[in-house]
């Protein structure tokens, strides 16, 4: 995984393998080609957390919004169909569809887009997506192949999806996922895709559609992306931040919070810091992660402590603060026998200092 990291940090996809000793170990993973560079590192990211859940099964494939990885026992690179796996998954008619007037209209169209995102799919590096616009039921398609597909082994991948594919409609959407495994379970399909209005999905090897309304939502999400202007100084290495906490050692740890640990580390030019190790089960982690990040870059305040910067590449993300020395607060009121036993005038002091802090915070929200 450390080499694909980093074969995606350069070009959105990856591949890797340990061949001895025994017993070997091939992986791959691969992003949307509509994914930013840093969108292509998020999504890595949250897929590097969850693929340990998978140990010790020889082969996992976790497909996320916008990437895909995988791992097996064997070297899969060339895979492209599969009866034993080869996996479509067929919705309900939903909406205005629920009229049976309209499903001969919409059929048409389905095969129209399946058929053309199949053509520039192959005709673009087996990426492409295509809309069916006209009457009241918009159809829309995305199709994608693992890069390490040749043509005719993509042709043959979204030719049969779609051929089954069409016999989806009048279902609200369609989705095609081939020679898939979950964990070695041999299940076939992850979860469902929601959508606005009505799509199918050609998916080969690898991918997923965004609807309007999830489309939406990933352009919101980029533009925070963006907001971060000052994204390469506040990049840390993960690598770096590991050995700085000697690998989150308890010895290091500061301090237990709801969102993460939080450690001590001694960074190489000599800086000492605070490294906030994040927990994120659900799929907001990147919103969360952002907001923190958004909210307490630009802050300069002698009350609040300072963020340093991030990482994101790493299986997991952390946030680097200054380190303070003296400790948590609460740590300094409320523990018995403390040798640190403070004075009125010093508790004024700092219940002065946190509304001094607070009333920045509103000023910068505002």
């Amino acid at each position: 995984m450390e080499s694909i990291q980093q074969q995606v940090s350069r070009r959105n996809w990856g591949h890797a393998a340990v061949t001895w000793p025994s017993p070997q170990v091939h992986a791959l993973a691969q992003c949307h080609s509509d994914l930013s560079t840093l969108d292509c590192k998020l999504c890595f990211s949250q897929g590097r957390v969850k693929l340990p859940g998978c140990l010790p099964s020889t082969a996992a494939r976790i497909f996320l919004d916008g990437c895909f990885l995988r791992y097996d026992n064997y070297s899969f690179l060339h895979e492209s169909i599969d009866p034993n796996y080869d996996n479509v998954n067929c919705s309900q008619a939903a909406g205005v569809l629920i009229d049976s007037s309209l499903h001969m209209d919409f059929r048409r169209k389905v095969a129209d887009v399946i058929k053309n995102v199949t053509e520039r799919a192959l005709g673009n590096r087996k990426f492409a997506t295509v809309e069916g616009k006209g009457g009241v039921v918009p159809a829309y398609a995305l199709a994608q192949c693992w890069n390490s597909l040749n043509y005719r082994e993509c042709r043959d991948c979204l030719v049969k999806a779609g051929s089954q594919l069409r016999t989806c409609a009048p279902g609200a959407q369609g989705q095609a996922l081939f020679t898939v495994v979950i964990c070695g379970s041999h299940a076939g399909m992850i979860g469902a895709i929601a959508l606005a209005a009505a799509a199918f999905i050609v998916l080969a090897s690898f991918g997923a559609f965004i609807g309007y309304g999830r489309l939406s939502k990933r352009k919101a999400e980029q533009n925070n992306l963006r907001g971060l202007t000052n994204w390469s100084n506040l990049n840390f290495k993960y690598e770096v931040l590991e050995k700085a906490t000697n690998f989150f050692s308890d010895d290091m740890k500061l301090g237990q919070g709801g969102a993460g640990s939080v450690f001590k580390g001694s960074l190489p030019d000599g800086r000492t810091v605070a490294v906030k190790r994040l927990v994120y089960n659900t799929q907001q982690w990147v919103d969360q992660f952002f907001n923190e990040v958004n909210l307490i870059s630009d802050i300069q305040h002698k009350n609040l402590v300072r963020l340093l910067g991030c990482s994101i590449e790493g299986p997991e993300s952390l946030l680097v603060y200054e380190y303070v020395p003296n400790r948590s607060l609460d740590q300094i009121l409320f523990m018995k026998n403390t040798i640190h036993i403070l004075s009125w005038q010093q508790r004024y002091n700092i219940v002065l200092g946190t509304a001094e802090g607070l009333a920045y915070l509103h000023g910068v929200q505002e």
